[in-house]
This record gives C-alpha cells, structure tokens and sequence, in this order.
C-alpha cells in the first residue's frame, strides 16, 4: 500500500474544489467508501443531499421502519473493535437504532469532517482533456476529481402516484420516504394509506391501533410473512459476538448473504406431510428464511411456488377473520417469492380492526385526491391524513436524476435508455472513471446488501489502489466486455419466475413515465459467483477494460 507521499505523487491533492475522488451518498456505502479511500491516502469528498449521514435510515423515518435482515448480520464486518464494542437490541433492529448505528460509526471513524451535507449533485461531465470528472451541485457549487464513485442507493428516487389533484388536499400528507423529523399524532385522525408494499405494510401495522379511522388504498397485495423479531438476550448477546468470525464466513457462501440457505431439496422429492411440516417449521421461525431457505424450486418452478403460495394463501385466510378482506390481501397475479416478501408483525391482524377498511383500487380506481380526500369510482373518502407508499424509481431511477454525461457528450440515461448496459455492474461503457457501488447488474440489489456493498467496495478500493501504484489516470470497460456481460445477466434471469412479474425489480413503475417495458435490473448468480467473477477480472489485470 503505497504512503500519503506516494498518493499525492500519483494522483491530485484537494485544492480549490479538486479531489482524487468524489462519492455522491453518505449512506452505507458511501462511509464505507470513504474509509477505504482513506486508507489509500486519497483525497475525498462525499457529497450528501441530507443533514447527516445514514442514507436509506435516515431518510426513512415512519412508523415502524425496520430492518428485514437479522441486526447482526447487517452491521459493517471490516472493524473487530465496532463489532465488539456495538450491541444490537433487537433481532430485527428499528430504524432510530440503525441510525444510531450508523452515527456510532461516523463518530468512531471521524469520518464527517469529508462529507457535505445539505448538496445535491445535479450533473457529472466527465472531462476527457483533464481526464476528470466536473461535478456541479444544486447550489450551483462545482467540484471536480480524478474518479467518481455512486453510493447513491437503490431505493432512494420516491416517486408519487400519478393522481390528478395531489396538491390538492387541505390535510396532513407525506411520502413514507420524506417522514418528517418531528413527531406525528395520528390520535383519533382519519388516515389514509396508499399502497401495500414493504413500507406499507410496515406502517400499515404500525398505525392502526393509534388511527381514528384508517384506510388503506390497495393495488396489488404481497405476501407477506411474520418477521417473529424480538430483543436480544445478554446471552444471545455474547454468543453472536463470540459467533461473528463464523458467520461472516456463512454469509459469503450463501447466495444473498443471508443467514439463511436455500434447502438442497426439490418441492416433490418429499413427502406431503414431510413438504408441510417444513413449511410450517419456516413460516413459525424469524427472517427470511421463509424465501430464502425453502425448497431449491420454490422460485423456478411454477407447480412447486403454485403449492407453497396456496400454503401461504391459507395462512392468510386463518389470521382475517372477514373472508372477503382476506381474499383481497391474497395476491392473484404474482406466486410467492417473485416480488420482495414484505416481513410483518400483525399486518393481517390489522384488519380486523373495526376502524380499518380496505379499498380495492383496481376494483375502483382512484380517480384523484380532493381538498377533503380521495375519491375513487365509486366513492368520496375524507380525511386528515394522507400518506404515500408508495414506492421508488427504483435501481436505475437515482441515476436518472442526475445527468451523468461522459465521453462524446452522450447521458447515461441515454445510454441506459433500452435499459441498463454495465460491465461488473460497476462501470458503463463511455463513463470513465465512474464507479456504481449500488447500481444495477451488480449482486448488491438481491442481497442482505451492506455484505453486497462491502463486496463492491473493496474491489472498487482494490482497482483504485493498483491505478495508484501504476500511474493510471483512466479506466473504463470496453462495449465488448459491457455487451457480453450484459448478456450473462439476460442468461441468468433465464427461468426465474420474478422475471414474468411486475415489479421494481424488473424495471415496471406506472408512476414513473415510460417504466412499462420490462428489464433485467439485478445479478441472479448469487453474490459467491458474483464475487468470483469480480476478482477475476482483477486478477487478470482488469480483463474487458482499458487503462492507461
């Protein structure tokens, strides 16, 4: 690892807004980034649109906003002393102690004093003379550095419903991912909730013991499965920590980083009996084991996810108590597994309330929001509360709102326009020196994703360490390498059920214009072959890429 001298031989030192590398989000990745590019004796600079660092948790602060993958299993795995030092209080761990967390984190490695908070960055042109990226923030602020790397997050670009009138409404109404900081009194108030995904159920659950009265505006139900978290004991406490080293080393090998890994057998290799005990034992323990741990064929074969969707199915018809409203929390158009399974703690239950109804929106659409409500096709609905799950322009959409230009002048939105083309998912044909940590065809966006992102990370700090040592001032894949791994990404989607389904996913979002033609968006060979792969391509002195 070459010393601070030798860095600032190779490379620019920060002066009058130019740094070695900029990264834009101070999320997970992005402070991950920025202590690995320390370490490197770069000069860096994050730029962050909110207030402090935490991405994704701080951002989302609504009701009931909590991690889907085990506390443990999610922290940062590059420091023993963090993981000694940091106790987890729950399995599954609610966003305030996330953000603790992360702020734990950037105390500790004293990594503010990089990052400017409150900028947005609109546009990125990369400068093919300087061979240097000149990025112009929202404040109209310009910066510039040799390379640039996005922690920029899958699920950051909100998008709202497409309704006539949202500016409408006299009342209260927020996006779940714009939740204000200040405290929200739902006491005795008439709330509605549009949409049922993973945040909605969330919040759905959260809220409806403390509404006046809500209602909830349904598209398309999920399945949904118990999360069964609780606190964690001293002595489970002492065990996970004592347990790290070997489950970190399980983590690598299981495909999404998970706890969790898929069972070696086939739906029909068993018995019935035998085929419902294990699902009963999967749908009675935490997590996503349920998804992630069930039978080899539950996500490929349409016969064996027909039979655990109905198992789900029956589930769902036990915990309802009105049939009608548990046939519409049952999906008809997609199987179990091939959309994101929210985890949910008394969502069903939620409908049994007296004061919580549900509203069939593809049986009566919504026709638009008034000053007093919403008004569907069939009814007008008043309230003092309107809140907005709906959802995310999700993988590609973060990119799309800032316009990346590289060499010839061509956008990426243009160049991505068919749908994405990368090689590595890390970098675009066209777009030297641009790195994409969390972007699409990479393994992070189907993964417990700060293992992914911790992947991703070091190879980006592994390629920009060896660019340091040999003088090299740009780097980019070539359209073959991008082309061929484009189509291994196509070859790997081959006979998943979810690519048939419509989801953010595969790249449909009717609340976003033109997002009906659907797109291979993530890397289906697991995150061990996906890891594989990367090194590879370093160790073969960055195969499929041009560097000078």
């Amino acid at each position: 690892m070459p010393d601070d001298q030798t860095a600032a031989a190779s490379f620019a030192t920060a002066a009058g807004g130019t740094y070695d590398a900029i990264i834009i989000g101070a999320g997970i990745a992005g402070m991950y980034q920025l202590y690995r590019l320390r370490e490197l004796g770069l000069s860096v600079r994050v730029i962050e649109t909110g207030s402090d660092v935490g991405g994704t948790w701080y951002w989302n602060r609504y009701p009931g906003a909590r991690f889907d993958s085990e506390s443990y299993t999610y922290g940062f795995s590059f420091s023993e002393e963090l993981l000694r030092d940091w106790n987890w209080q729950e399995h599954f761990a609610p966003q305030p102690e996330t953000l603790r967390y992360l702020n734990h984190v950037a105390d500790r490695f004293d990594l503010r004093r990089d990052i400017q908070f409150d900028s947005r960055v609109t546009a990125a042109a990369f400068d093919e003379q300087a061979r240097r990226w000149q990025v112009t923030l929202e404040s109209g602020e310009r910066l510039a550095s040799r390379f640039l790397v996005t922690a920029i997050g899958p699920l950051s670009a909100a998008t709202l419903p497409r309704i006539p009138g949202l500016d409408s409404f006299r009342g209260q109404s927020f996006h779940t991912y714009r939740w204000p900081h200040e405290p929200v009194d739902f006491g005795g108030k008439r709330v509605a909730v549009i949409g049922t995904g993973a945040t909605g159920v969330q919040i759905i659950q959260t809220i409806a013991p403390l509404c006046g009265q809500l209602t909830v505006f349904q598209r398309t139900p999920n399945w949904c499965t118990p999360l069964h978290n609780r606190a964690i004991t001293e002595a489970e406490q002492v065990k996970i920590k004592a347990g790290y080293p070997a489950m970190f080393e399980l983590l690598r090998r299981t495909p999404g980083c998970y706890i969790h890994d898929t069972d070696p057998r086939g739906t029909f290799e068993v018995t019935e009996a035998e085929r419902e005990a294990f699902w009963e034992k999967l749908y009675s323990e935490p997590g996503f084991g349920i998804w992630m741990a069930n039978f080899r064929d539950v996500l490929t074969d349409p016969k064996a996810n027909a039979l655990f969707s109905d198992f789900v199915a029956r589930k769902i018809r036990q915990r309802v108590k009105d049939p009608a409203t548990a046939e519409l929390l049952i999906p008809k158009c997609h199987g179990f597994g091939t959309r994101r399974v929210p985890q949910e703690t008394g969502y069903f239950e939620a409908y049994n309330l007296p004061h919580v109804r549900l509203v069939d929106t593809r049986a009566t659409p919504i026709e638009r929001v008034t000053e007093a409500g919403i008004r569907t096709s069939d009814a007008e609905y008043e309230f003092d509360m309107i809140i907005y799950a709906t959802g995310f322009d999700a993988i590609t959409g973060s990119f799309d709102r800032i316009e990346f230009r590289g060499t010839g002048g061509q956008t990426l939105k243009e160049h991505w326009a068919a749908g994405p083309k990368t090689f590595l998912g890390l970098m675009s044909a066209g777009f030297p020196n641009l790195l994409t940590i969390v972007g699409p065809h990479n393994a992070s966006t189907r993964c417990n994703i700060p293992r992914c992102i911790e992947q991703n990370v070091d190879w980006v700090t592994r390629l920009l360490g060896d660019a340091q040592q040999r003088g090299i001032t740009r780097f980019e894949a070539t359209p073959e390498a991008e082309a061929d791994w484009s189509r291994h990404i196509e070859e790997l989607a081959e006979g998943m059920l979810y690519t048939q389904v419509d989801s953010w996913a595969t790249g449909i979002n009717s609340n976003v214009e033109g997002h009906n033609i659907r797109r291979i968006l993530q890397y289906q060979g697991g995150a061990p072959a996906y890891r594989a792969r990367c090194d590879a391509v370093a160790d073969q002195g960055y195969a499929g890429m041009l560097l000078s």
